[in-house]
């Protein structure tokens, strides 16, 4: 009796895996890795057509992940070309160009109660007044000399004779030197001093009206 009953489990077993492998499997032949792919009947099988699949049954997942990492990959391709152009974009943009040092400060000049009319306006440098030299120097009735090659300005009024340089604080005259607020510079083609130093070296009294921003020379 307890053969029998053996028996009969065996075969009920071997049925079932029969019928699991006739679902599972279906006609094809199989490569070395023990799977193909479905080119006929693939619904009739549950499965889409050009699916690679086992034949325990299992899907092969390859497809799919190597398309969702092409995805990936692409989006972030395409993320990094476009924070690059927008990079370049803006580097490409030319920088803001700075405000100059200097400003139009609207001073009076008068030389022995005369005004003096400029044909280049006086300007602020430092909160120093610069004025054109050649225009002051004709108003206080002295000669300039220049120098081009060092820069260096000579000017002569009487037996008094003050030297200047483009770029240089150093102003000499008399025997004496002098460290000025400002340098002499050259603004748009036009040689521009400080109008103090520069009317004190030729020996011109002073008298300044903050009030009137007036600047009085006695020569």
């Amino acid at each position: 009796m307890r053969k029998r009953i053996i028996a009969s489990s065996v075969a009920m077993l071997l049925l079932l895996s029969s019928a699991s492998a006739s679902v599972s499997a279906h006609p094809g032949r199989t490569d070395s890795s023990g799977g193909h792919t479905c080119r006929t009947n693939c619904a009739k099988w549950g499965l889409e057509q050009g699916e690679y699949h086992y034949h325990n049954g299992s899907k092969s997942s390859s497809s799919k992940s190597g398309s969702g990492q092409s995805s990936s990959s692409s989006k972030s391709s395409g993320k990094s070309s476009s924070k690059s152009s927008s990079s370049s974009s803006t580097s490409s943009k030319s920088p803001a160009k700075s405000a100059p040092a200097y400003v139009k400060s609207g001073l009076a000049v008068y030389v022995n109660d005369s005004k003096v009319s400029f044909k280049n306006v006086p300007l602020s440098y430092e909160n120093t007044n610069l004025v054109p030299l050649r225009e002051l120097a004709k108003a206080l009735g002295a000669t300039v000399a220049w120098d081009e090659n060092s820069g260096k300005i000579e000017v002569k009024k009487g037996k008094r004779t003050m030297t200047l340089k483009i770029g240089s604080k150093q102003v000499a005259y008399n025997g004496s030197t002098e460290t000025a607020s400002a340098a002499p510079k050259v603004i748009q083609g036009v040689t521009y001093v400080p109008i103090q130093v520069f009317a004190r070296g030729l020996g011109a009294g002073i008298s300044y009206s903050e009030k009137n921003n007036t600047l009085k020379l006695t020569i």
